[in-house]
């Protein structure tokens, strides 16, 4: 059985598998819907997660490899919208923090898993998760300490639900702290966990917040291959592989492409508006995927760590930002 399968069910609270064809053409429906461009990120996000729990995902053994490739795509999209100097600028302004609010972050979720008495491989995939850049870390970090199925479906639906709450949730804790773009899409992305929910609530607030939240995600998202490193160490396996996020070298070749060479300049909003429709897309798919019996797979030890956690990075940040200004 697929990974996924087994905390994501392919069919909602109706049982649509003996009208196979119907479930197909809602799904497909939708899915043109979010291809037109007329929807925001977290509609998309709400259509899909109808779809995961009326009427169910008819392709759901797709799901995670579409949701891997057509993110990483769309991102390196986004960077023939950025220029380099800019990024650097935001990059240097979020290291410091990203350092901080990182290991923070692994050492309170290992302190929570012991507490909480949460499976331990299952503590630190959360922990990585959270600090790092969602389900991208914990599938890196599941080969290094041989998780299985359920110990890695657990994180990621911990993850994603999070993830889910906070395309929403952030955008409006923004303006009511009438946050600047600047201070918003630092703030995204130090403590949203997933790129895909970090891009879609810094596009949601505007082009500069986006800018800002997609350049220090991405840098934060390098953290991957030291903090694997450490976690072969400390779980006593050094013979697996590094899983390199190399999209971030074409990402970054993208705003160098766009920054020195003006001939592009014809086609680059075009590529951008189509990397934007990809994003909303790709929300719809990871929507999909979430349905109510997530909640019941995941279990209450390891959502309450998850959610521990992000308050924990999500309060910190915010302070941190306010007070550097």
């Amino acid at each position: 059985m697929n990974k996924q399968s087994k905390i994501f069910p392919e069919n909602g609270i109706f049982n649509f598998e003996k009208h196979s064809r119907l479930q197909q053409i809602i799904f497909v429906s939708l899915l043109i819907v979010c291809l037109t461009g007329v929807i925001s990120p977290p509609i998309a996000l709400l259509l899909g997660l109808l779809v995961a729990n009326i009427s169910g995902h008819p392709w759901l053994h797709l799901n995670h490899k579409i949701i891997h490739v057509l993110l990483q795509v769309s991102v390196v999209g986004l960077g023939f919208g950025m220029n380099v100097t800019s990024a650097l600028l935001s990059g240097k302004e979020g290291f410091i923090l990203t350092v901080v609010t990182l290991f923070s972050t692994i050492l309170l979720g290992t302190f929570l898993g012991k507490w909480l008495k949460t499976d331990k491989k299952t503590s630190h995939l959360i922990s990585c998760g959270t600090a790092i850049c969602g389900g991208s870390a914990i599938a890196a970090i599941t080969p290094v300490i041989k998780s299985d199925e359920k110990q890695t479906s657990v994180a990621l639906g911990v993850i994603f639900i999070l993830n889910s709450i906070a395309l929403f949730l952030f955008p409006t804790i923004g303006h009511w702290l009438d946050l600047s773009q600047e201070d918003f899409g630092l703030w995204c992305a130090l403590a949203i966990h997933d790129t895909s929910s970090v891009v879609g609530a810094a596009n949601k607030y505007g082009s500069l917040a986006l800018q800002i939240a997609t350049t220090v995600k991405l840098a934060r998202a390098l953290w991957i291959i030291p903090i694997v490193l450490l976690t072969s160490f400390w779980f006593k396996n050094k013979t697996s592989k590094i899983k390199i996020p190399y999209f971030i070298g074409f990402f970054i070749l993208a705003m160098i492409v766009n920054t020195y060479v003006p001939q592009v300049a014809i086609v680059t909003p075009y590529i951008v508006s189509i990397a934007k429709i990809g994003l909303t897309v790709t929300l719809f798919f990871i929507g999909s995927g979430l349905s109510s019996s997530v909640l019941l797979a995941v279990g209450i030890k390891p959502l309450i760590q998850g959610i521990l956690l992000w308050g924990f990075i999500a309060s910190l940040s915010l302070i941190a930002i306010l007070y550097l200004n």
